[in-house]
């Protein structure tokens, strides 16, 4: 009997041990399964951050790309507005240049004509004593006139 007991015991401490052994592989096992799904899911975390981080920047990136075109568009009406400005301004300033101008020459071939008229007038009278005739020119410029008469007697 006392070596069966002590059998028994060594089977029992065996099968102990074996069990044991056991627990520490699924033990083992589990923190391994543990493990690797930490890691999935961390794998699958990074993902979604990295994923949500990416549209997160094209989306930033859209909006940016609007507001410049936004302020390329009220950028360039500004300057079209300023252009039109410029140009009616221009448009006026030559108009009202060209009026005086006009007007300028207007006056002296007015003053041309009244001379001319004066002296028909003088001459109509004067040339039943004389047998003179009347030679002349006469150039008109922006900037002056100029008048030449000549009596060139027979």
């Amino acid at each position: 009997m006392g070596i069966r007991f002590c059998i028994e015991d060594d089977v029992e401490e065996i099968t102990y041990w074996q069990i044991q052994q056991k627990k520490r592989k699924q033990q083992k096992e589990l923190r391994r399964r543990e493990t690797a799904a930490i890691k999935i899911q961390a794998w699958w975390r990074g993902t979604l951050v990295r994923r949500t981080l990416l549209h997160m920047a094209l989306r930033a990136c859209i909006i940016q790309r609007w507001w410049k075109m936004t302020l390329l568009r009220m950028l360039e009406k500004k300057r079209r507005a300023a252009l039109l400005v410029y140009a009616q301004r221009e448009r006026a300033v030559t108009k009202l240049q060209s009026l005086v101008r006009m007007w300028r020459i207007h006056w002296r071939y007015c003053q041309v004509l009244h001379a001319i008229y004066v002296i028909q007038c003088h001459w109509q009278c004067h040339s039943c004593q004389t047998c003179a005739q009347l030679q002349g020119h006469c150039v008109v410029t922006a900037t002056h006139l100029q008048f030449h008469i000549e009596i060139i007697n027979s």
